[in-house]
């Protein structure tokens, strides 16, 4: 640890103080399970920290080598780890199969992909560094499950033990046998490093003859198909045919296992770090494949534009122009950062950002209202009027023009309707008035948007625009 101090002094300088302090202690004084994987909003919480400037902070600890940046995409029904990244570039599949839960899903950057950090071993050597030697309930706690499930931090192994009939490690290229009483329930043959599951629905008159399964893990084998037995003895015959130690578990899929399943908590998602401002700061270009296109099911886009911008240059001159546009960008990048959003681009005197919820955006646009009326004040002119569009939808992460960007109807939209505002006037679409969080930001204000429904050029039906006052 005293090796790392030099990093930690380093990293004051980018994170808040309290941050890196916090990092300080987590790295000297907890276990190593909780140095795996960590969950970034559930440290904030935990701490008492605001969540965007911890999530700043393992960025920045991230580059200075302290922690290291996983991209992990999740199961949404059972929250393990089907494929775990350093790098989004590697999230190359188009469909990504739990054995657990024997189902198949497309992955989208929404809640399927999350984003944890790791100690690094030259900061701290822990166990999870050399995953094959864990024991198998700390293989589950550590590797297999997300960072989203809500693990308890004392009784884990009990709670395990309630739905865990028995578990094996199987060195690679050995076979074992395991004997065991099968109870009426519903049990999962599971092998969290294969993904490997089979199904065993346990039910009927017991019998005392034993039944016989043989078992084969390796990278291909996922054994869906349900088989139906009695209750009573079974013999279970397993190889391992994998290149590294396996560790087949038998497990009743009963109260006990839904239970633990069920703690979920949030979680940092690839969608809200990539519009984050300090992450597209740091990384840059160095995200997405120039190829790759990952979805998204919900992104919400914030245009703004100077109305009579070319007016203006006209009215004061090149130089002054200049200066007082570079002010109102400044004032809009801190706005947009502070209400966890990033700016993708800007476009002349226009800015494309994002946010990951509507809500945010709608915070920042009146925000961004109100400074350019402080800043019009100041100087005693109505030079900076500022038109804002927001909508929300789903749309595609891509790597455009050597920069992480975004492509969809709904990035089409919400420029258009930013187009339409005239000067000072915040327009917003149903959809993003209709989040709960949105409305309830306008409400407490008390504004009430005006409605009206507009046909936007490429757009075959109308769409309901609120005029925000």
């Amino acid at each position: 640890m005293s090796e790392a101090q030099p990093l930690f002094d380093v990293l004051r300088h980018s994170a808040r103080t309290e941050v890196a302090d916090a990092f300080e202690r987590l790295v000297r004084d907890a276990p190593d399970h909780r140095l795996c994987r960590i969950n970034a909003l559930a440290f904030a919480a935990r701490e008492g920290l605001d969540e965007e400037e911890t999530i700043a902070g393992f960025l920045h600890a991230s580059r200075l080598g302290i922690f290291e940046l996983s991209w992990n995409v999740l199961c949404p029904g059972c929250g393990g780890v089907l494929d775990a990244n350093t790098s989004l570039k590697t999230v190359q599949s188009t469909e990504y199969t739990c054995a657990l839960c024997a189902a198949g899903y497309e992955p989208t950057l929404d809640e399927m992909v999350e984003v944890t950090f790791t100690v690094s071993p030259r900061v701290r050597r822990i166990g999870a560094h050399t995953p094959h030697e864990l024991p198998p309930a700390e293989y589950f706690r550590q590797i297999y499950w997300g960072s989203g499930i809500d693990l308890p931090e004392e009784d884990y192994e009990a709670k395990v033990d309630e739905f865990l009939l028995e578990a094996l490690e199987l060195p690679p290229g050995e076979k074992a046998v395991i004997s065991l009483q099968l109870p009426a329930e519903f049990v999962i043959i599971f092998e969290p490093v294969t993904h490997a599951a089979q199904f065993l629905d346990v039910s009927g008159e017991p019998t005392r003859e034993r039944r016989n399964l043989g078992l084969v893990f390796d990278r291909s084998h996922r054994h869906h198909e349900t088989l139906s037995l009695p209750p009573g003895p079974l013999r279970v015959s397993v190889e391992n045919h994998a290149e590294v130690r396996t560790l087949p578990s038998i497990c009743v899929a009963g109260e006990a296992l839904h239970a633990l399943l069920g703690r979920r908590r949030p979680f940092l998602t690839a969608k809200r770090l990539l519009s984050n401002q300090t992450f597209r700061d740091i990384y840059r270009t160095d995200t997405l494949d120039v190829d790759q296109r990952l979805k998204i099911t919900s992104l919400t886009f914030l245009f703004t534009d100077l109305r009579g911008s070319t007016e203006l240059y006209e009215r004061v001159g090149d130089l002054a122009a200049f200066d007082l546009v570079r002010t109102h960008f400044n004032v809009l990048n801190e706005i947009v950062a502070a209400e966890a959003g990033a700016v993708v681009k800007t476009i002349g005197d226009a800015v494309m950002a994002t946010f990951p919820t509507p809500d945010r955006a709608v915070t920042a646009a009146m925000r961004m209202r109100e400074a350019m009326r402080e800043l019009n004040e100041e100087r005693g002119s109505e030079d900076l009027l500022l038109k804002i569009g927001i909508h929300e939808g789903p749309c595609i992460a891509v790597n455009l023009n050597d920069r992480q960007d975004y492509f969809g109807q709904t990035v089409n939209i919400a420029s258009r309707v930013q187009h339409l505002a005239t000067s000072r006037e915040i327009f917003a679409t149903g959809s993003v008035l209709e989040d709960p969080r949105a409305s309830g930001v306008l409400s407490d204000r008390g504004l009430s948007p005006m409605a009206h429904n507009v046909t936007l050029r490429g757009i075959a039906n109308e769409i309901s625009i609120f005029a925000i006052p």
